[in-house]
Order: C-alpha cells, then sequence, then structure tokens
C-alpha cells in the first residue's frame, strides 16, 4: 500500500529502486550482522553543495523499517563534514538502504548544486533572466531531477509533452512554416496552454511573434544573433508581447553573455544531463 504521506509516485519509484539494489536479500550483512542489531546512521556531505533528495533518501530508510532522527532542509547550503541525515532502525535496514539512499542525494544534489551556479552567475548580470531545466534528463527520474533544479533555484520548464505546445524544427519541417504552425496550434490549442516555438534565424523570431506565440526559443543561436533576434523584435513592436528563451549548449561558462543580452529565459540541458553527483558518505555504529 501506497504511503501518501508521499507522492505516490515518489514512493513508487524509491521502492523500484530498493528492489534493484537489493535484489532477494543483502547476502552480506545475512551472513555478518545480527536479526536483532540495533544501529545509528549518518549521512555526512564531503563537498559544498545545495542540499537534495533528502525526501527520497528519508523514504528509502523507512521503507525497510528504520526512522529518520533528524534531516537537514532541502536547498540549504552543505560544507564539507556537515551531517545533513541521522538515523535509527535495524542495522540490516540502515545497510540495505544506504546506497539508494546516497544514490538520490548525490544526484540530485549535483543538479541542486550546478542550478544554483549557474542562476547566480546569470542573476549577476540580468537579476531578472529565469534558468530552466530542459527534457533531457534520465529516463525514469525525471520528476526527481525536475525537483533538484526547483530546489537549487532553477525552473523545471515543461515536464511532459502535455505540458505546453512547443513547436520545435520537425514540427516545422512537416507543416511548413513557423508562422502556419503557430497559427494552426493557435487555432486548436485550450486558452490554457501556451504556445512556445523553437526558432533557428532572427526573423524566424519575429514570424513566429506576429503570429501569436507566447513563448519564442532561441534555438542554437550565438550571443549576437540573439541580440539581432531580440533587436527585432524589439523593432516590429513585439518585444513586449513574447518571452524570449535563448537554449542550445549554454553552460555555466556561456551563460552570463547570454543573460547580458537581456533574455527572458535560458533553458539548459547540462544541468541534468551533465551536473556532477555531490558526494556524501554515511557512517554506521551500534545503537
Amino acid at each position: 500500500m501506497l504511503n501518501l504521506t508521499y507522492p505516490p509516485h515518489v514512493e513508487e519509484k524509491v521502492r523500484e529502486a530498493l528492489a534493484e539494489d537489493i535484489g532477494f536479500y543483502d547476502l552480506t550483512s545475512e551472513l555478518l550482522v545480527p536479526d536483532r542489531l540495533e544501529a545509528l546512521a549518518e549521512i555526512v556531505a564531503k563537498e559544498e553543495g545545495v542540499l537534495a533528495g533528502v525526501r527520497e533518501a528519508k523514504l528509502a530508510f523507512e521503507l525497510l523499517g528504520a526512522k529518520v532522527l533528524e534531516a537537514r532542509e532541502e536547498g540549504s547550503k552543505v560544507e564539507p563534514g556537515d551531517i545533513v541525515m541521522r538515523i535509527r532502525g535495524p542495522a540490516k535496514a540502515l545497510l540495505a538502504a544506504e546506497r539508494t539512499a546516497l544514490n538520490f542525494l548525490m544526484r540530485m544534489s549535483g543538479i541542486a548544486t550546478a542550478t544554483a551556479k549557474m542562476v547566480e552567475e546569470a542573476r549577476r548580470v540580468n537579476p531578472k533572466v529565469r534558468i530552466a531545466a530542459t527534457r533531457k534528463t534520465a529516463p525514469g527520474l525525471r520528476a526527481f531531477d525536475k525537483r533538484a533544479v526547483e530546489l537549487g533555484g532553477g525552473d523545471t520548464h515543461r515536464l511532459r509533452l502535455d505540458d505546453c505546445v512547443l513547436i520545435k524544427n520537425n514540427h516545422i519541417a512537416l507543416v511548413g512554416s513557423v508562422g502556419e504552425a503557430v497559427r494552426k496550434a493557435r487555432e486548436a490549442v485550450s486558452f490554457t496552454k501556451k504556445i512556445e516555438v523553437e526558432v533557428r534565424k532572427p526573423e524566424e523570431a519575429v514570424e513566429a511573434a506576429r503570429a501569436g506565440a507566447d513563448i519564442v526559443m532561441l534555438d542554437n543561436m550565438t550571443v549576437e544573433e540573439v541580440q539581432e533576434a531580440l533587436r527585432r523584435l524589439e523593432e516590429e513592436g513585439l518585444r513586449s508581447r513574447v518571452l524570449v528563451e535563448a537554449s542550445g549548449r549554454i553552460g555555466l561558462e556561456e551563460v552570463a553573455d547570454y543573460a547580458r543580452t537581456g533574455v527572458d529565459i535560458i533553458s539548459s540541458g547540462f544541468l541534468t544531463h551533465s551536473a556532477r553527483a555531490l558526494d556524501f558518505s554515511m557512517r554506521v555504529k551500534k545503537a
């Protein structure tokens, strides 16, 4: 039965992760650890970063019968040596949940840390810009990857294909033009859904805005091309009618240059497909 203290999808995924790691049983612990032995565990940060994945780690221990005594708040900064969680329970449960709990903490904290760094770098030159993730997430882990982005101060962008209309270059190739694709979507879509269109040239940004797009994504454009697209939108009196998003091969080194152009949003796949995991370890002692 699902524990409704947590969203159902969270418990389902954490159970899957535990089953993947444990298999039929923890062979080593079965051979070495007495059944009734109680233990205390501490999870320790080994490097500086932004903490995420505490909810998932906590659930991993609880599902195996352990109790989390205290935990640091997600989204807070951690330093090497900081204790982020204390747990008590059957020693076998602590050892069986260890890797699953640490994997969630390490991956999600790595994403949150990368996001926080990118947000800081971008807002240093453009305080209003939003840093967003993409759908370039690990299969099966999107909800966790996107939540980690939020905890790092970023925007999730769309979670799934049904979140909003996002007209990409392949849609345009099939329909025939940017303007026609936007018009067809505008005629059919609910008023509750935004229409975003991906464009490759400054003149296509103008075409998309004229056709009624809510968001124009400048995809794989250079900084100079982004500036030109913004200039053209301004000249045509369209800039205030659309949000402008820059996307495509934008990492920490490039983000300030793109933020400086005055775009509203910068989306980056780097946050979820290339962020380095933050290191944590667990130490255990008899209760």
